[in-house]
């Protein structure tokens, strides 16, 4: 099929629009906190069994302690803060504004990955940094005031929150990376090297589980389970999060790499603070200006030169 790595990447990106839509309307009756807890759940459950399919056993059985380490840290710093911090954005500034604060996840990952790992910060993508915090800035701030001062135009709480969103996953990703190269010099069998990505997702799943589920249990805030899957919109919203978020969209995202360049994937994949801009307001009745959709834009864009 022509162009099938884009049509690919195209689903991708809408998916994760879908994603935060639901995870937008999950967080708003059900709590951040709840969410995170079913969702990781949930994510366990749906890739235990796709590991079984594939290779006849539910758990990453060729996994070693550094590689549980490595996972273990990137699920805590990945979900347990960045999903943690997502999420609360969603509730506070909405899905829209959240995942626009997504578009600092790829200047987080470069320089982490320059502290961490020395990997190279070439020009373009420090550009791409600069031209993607002004294309957030141009979004989020206005002009106002007897002195025309720059003001935040959202609450600052939430801008914080999606702040630690955008680098938590940058980092997660970072440290994802350290564990899955050493994951694949342990792995025996081409069906366990194919589903290698599920398998350190499952890992991090089970540690996003363990410590959302002790800072719930230390909160007092068991019931909230209960009550959601009393919540059959709520449970639909969670369930859609689940599958076209860490499930299908992780699988898709790695399959449109295989048929186009990673770049044009990733680029195409990054248009979610775009898609997402139209169902907010449709749905969520929010206001959306000129301003604010060219904000959108720009920071996209710098994205982009981080893949050219």
């Amino acid at each position: 099929m022509l162009y099938k790595g884009e049509l690919i990447s195209l689903v991708v990106a809408i998916s994760w629009t879908v994603t935060a839509l639901a995870a937008e309307g999950a967080s708003r009756r059900i709590t951040p906190l709840g969410l995170n807890v079913l969702r990781m759940l949930l994510s366990l459950v749906f890739l235990a069994i796709l590991m079984w399919v594939v290779c006849g056993h539910p758990l990453p059985v060729d996994a070693d302690a550094e590689t549980w380490l490595w996972l273990s840290l990137s699920g805590f710093v990945g979900y347990v803060l960045g999903d943690y911090c997502l999420f609360n954005s969603y509730l506070l500034i909405g899905s829209r504004f959240g995942q626009l604060f997504m578009t600092l996840a790829p200047a987080a990952a470069a320089i982490f990955g320059f502290v961490l790992l020395g990997e190279k910060m070439s020009g373009l993508a420090i550009m791409g940094m600069l031209i993607t915090m002004f294309g957030i800035g141009l979004s989020v701030l206005s002009k106002g005031g007897e002195h025309h001062k720059l003001n935040l135009k959202l609450p600052l709480k939430g801008v914080l929150f999606g702040i630690g969103a955008g680098i938590g996953q940058g980092v997660g990703l970072v440290l994802s990376k350290v564990g899955m190269t050493h994951y694949e010099t342990l792995i025996q069998s081409p069906e366990a090297l194919d589903i290698m990505p599920f398998a350190s997702t499952f890992m991090r799943a089970v540690t996003g589980l363990v410590c959302f589920s002790f800072v719930m249990i230390f909160r007092g805030k068991t019931r909230t389970i209960a009550r959601a899957t009393r919540d059959s919109r709520a449970m639909l919203f969670v369930l859609l999060a689940t599958l076209l978020g860490p499930f299908l969209g992780v699988s898709l995202s790695l399959m449109a790499t295989l048929y186009t360049t990673t770049g044009i994937a990733q680029t195409i994949m990054a248009m979610t603070p775009i898609f997402i801009l139209l169902p907010s307001w449709y749905f969520f009745h929010q206001k959306v200006t000129p301003l604010e959709i060219l904000g959108a834009i720009i920071s996209v864009a710098g994205v982009t030169l981080f893949f050219v």
